[in-house]
């Protein structure tokens, strides 16, 4: 799955519960996707929150195949910025 196809499931989720903080995957030298204004976009732009995630493993959170509190126990996940942004992560998931 592209980068551009997570940020495309990013949005439809967002068009069913938007949230109102901003919130960026970076996946390094793969690129990141930014959400911020109701809108999923392939960005590096600047945001409450900052998961630090590689982009294989970010498939695997969306597929559901990765715990995210497993996965940042583990290392798998950084996150930097406000915690509670990305605690909502799972209602745009859901």
């Amino acid at each position: 799955m592209t980068l551009q196809e997570i940020a495309d499931k990013f949005q439809r989720g967002l068009d069913r519960k938007p949230i109102d903080d901003s919130l960026k995957f970076d996946c390094g030298e793969d690129g990141a996707i930014t959400i911020s204004d109701g809108t999923a976009r392939l960005a590096d732009d600047p945001a409450d929150c900052t998961i630090h995630i590689s982009h294989k493993n970010l498939e695997k959170l969306i597929a559901g195949k990765l715990n995210p509190v497993t996965a940042f126990a583990m290392g798998k996940i950084k996150v930097s910025g406000d915690m509670s942004v990305a605690m909502k992560l799972g209602k745009m998931l859901g």
